[in-house]
């Protein structure tokens, strides 16, 4: 009894310390204060449910079944989930946009029904239900991640800074949620079953659910928010108050939110292509096969790992450059990987892709902190996310579509994402390859594609002209603290030199400051 007790107290004490280590990290620059620590415990949740219904579906998509069946299952899956949930996404996304209030029992909600949804699933494991269950568990997903990119903006700690915030959201999913309880939901699927697995899930989500409900109040929509819109109607722009109530994004953030979607949408077919790919190799074993996806799955962690770390202390002054330059790198990379064909090649891609990914996501929150107005800004990471969602689908179904062959499955993605670095570059640079959603659109929300008025001739806007309910709402004068992130109400410089259209908004002092303060 002595000896159990002795041996039971260091663990306790090592479990006590982990747990006041994790806490610091959750709390660390004011996140109890602000209401980011809870949003943190629930993007954790998050990951985690994701990890373990993949751990949970694995056997019976992937390894139980032959290579043939088994990617006609997961066709089936992707016919019944994915389909449906690209028909949808475009839906569910604005219609969670216009939410005045009620974010956090919608957050709450998603995690309560996973919970649901997933007694369902483990009790109903070898019907045909799997594939609608899975389907609900996809949406509710995603629609944690839309409102979460709506939530972040309402819960900064005057220490951080979205990309700072969003950059610590995804590290900590990744290693508390993917990886942890990926492994731990591994262990009970091996030592029990994937039923048992699923279990695990339901009080995860539970959990979540509660926690949820913690997020302070003020995370809700705030009475001047304004709704952000990806397309913007040919010609003149929209006036009026449904103009100001749907601003469309500017030229510089839907250029970066193509570039990233490049990105996304190569990670979403490496996910699963290269599943396939290993499985495909008959004469291997399933030890052998299992290492393969090793190889390329930890390339593409090692990648996301990366470039959020580097993304989190790269100054952002040019997003428009960062965006471009890793979408351009991932592209490139998909092209030797056409050519070389081997999964070390692959692994490299993977490995490539994760960077751009991370870093694209990285300039693309930046340049939407910087050129949305402050009430626009919570819907516009809500829309960004809905289509970076939908291009990580994208990419899933050409990754189970495509034979399983390098050469083949590389060129393919290698065309598609020339056409979308394409469409980026033509949107910076105020031309468009898809109607409505290119560069024939001013640079910042709001601003005029006309001529200038009269009543405003200065290159410093600083007078009041007829446009500026469109321009800025919150930015009609100028004060210290707005002028070096609000290029539109900043006086005429020596600075104010002409720039590259893909270098985004020129800011005063870029390259001295490197990265604005919120």
């Amino acid at each position: 009894m002595a000896e159990a007790g002795t041996s039971s107290g260091p663990a306790r004490r090592a479990a006590a310390s982990v747990g006041r280590g994790a806490r610091r990290v959750f709390h660390a620059d004011g996140a109890d204060r602000s209401g980011l620590a809870p949003l943190s415990y629930v993007t954790v949740a998050n990951f985690a449910c994701d990890a373990i219904l993949a751990v949970a579906l694995a056997n019976t998509l992937f390894f139980s079944a032959a290579t043939a069946e088994s990617r006609g299952n997961v066709a089936l899956y992707l016919l019944v989930t994915v389909a449906p949930f690209a028909v949808i996404a475009p839906v569910i996304g604005p219609a969670l946009d216009r939410l005045r209030s009620g974010r956090r029992l919608t957050v709450s909600l998603t995690f309560t029904l996973r919970a649901v949804l997933a007694v369902i699933l483990a009790l109903n494991f070898d019907s045909w239900l799997l594939y609608p269950l899975a389907l609900g568990m996809l949406v509710l997903s995603k629609t944690f991640g839309v409102v979460k990119a709506s939530i972040t903006p309402h819960v900064l700690p005057p220490a951080l800074d979205l990309v700072r915030t969003n950059s610590r959201l995804t590290v900590l999913g990744h290693v508390c949620g993917s990886v942890v309880a990926g492994a731990l939901a591994a262990g009970v699927a091996w030592i029990w079953d994937s039923q048992a697995a699923l279990w695990l899930l339901a009080t995860v989500a539970l959990v979540a659910a509660y926690v949820a409900m913690t997020i302070p109040a003020h995370a809700e929509a705030s009475a001047d928010e304004e709704h952000a819109s990806l397309r913007v109607e040919r010609g003149t722009l929209r006036s009026g108050l449904k103009a100001v109530l749907t601003r469309p994004l500017g030229r510089g953030v839907l250029a970066n939110l193509w570039a990233e979607s490049l990105a996304r949408f190569m990670t979403g077919f490496l996910t699963l292509f290269l599943a396939f790919v290993a499985k495909a190799q008959e004469d291997a074993t399933a030890i052998e096969q299992a290492g393969l996806l090793a190889i390329a799955g930890a390339a593409g962690g090692i990648g996301t790992f990366v470039g959020n770390a580097v993304g989190s202390r790269l100054p952002l002054g040019r997003p428009g450059r960062i965006a471009t330059v890793s979408a351009g790198a991932a592209l490139s990379a998909a092209v030797v990987a056409a050519f070389v064909g081997t999964i070390w090649m692959a692994a490299v891609f993977a490995l490539v892709a994760a960077i751009a990914s991370a870093l694209g996501k990285v300039a693309l929150d930046s340049s939407i902190q910087t050129d949305i107005p402050d009430a626009a800004r919570s819907s516009a990471f809500g829309r960004s996310e809905t289509a970076l969602q939908l291009a990580w689908v994208f990419g899933g179904a050409l990754g189970v579509l495509l034979p399983p062959d390098f050469t083949i499955g590389f060129s393919v993605v290698a065309v598609v994402g020339a056409l979308m670095f394409t469409q980026s570059l033509l949107t910076a640079r105020g031309s468009t390859l898809v109607p409505g959603l290119g560069g024939n659109r001013p640079r910042f929300p709001g601003e005029d594609r006309g001529p200038v008025s009269s009543h405003n001739t200065t290159a410093s806007n600083t007078t009041t002209s007829p446009d500026d309910s469109l321009r800025r709402p919150d930015e009609a004068t100028t004060s210290p603290d707005d002028s070096p992130r609000r290029p539109d109400n900043a006086t005429t410089s020596h600075d104010d030199s002409p720039r590259r259209p893909d270098d985004g908004p020129h800011y005063p002092g870029d390259d001295e400051m490197g990265r604005m303060a919120p």
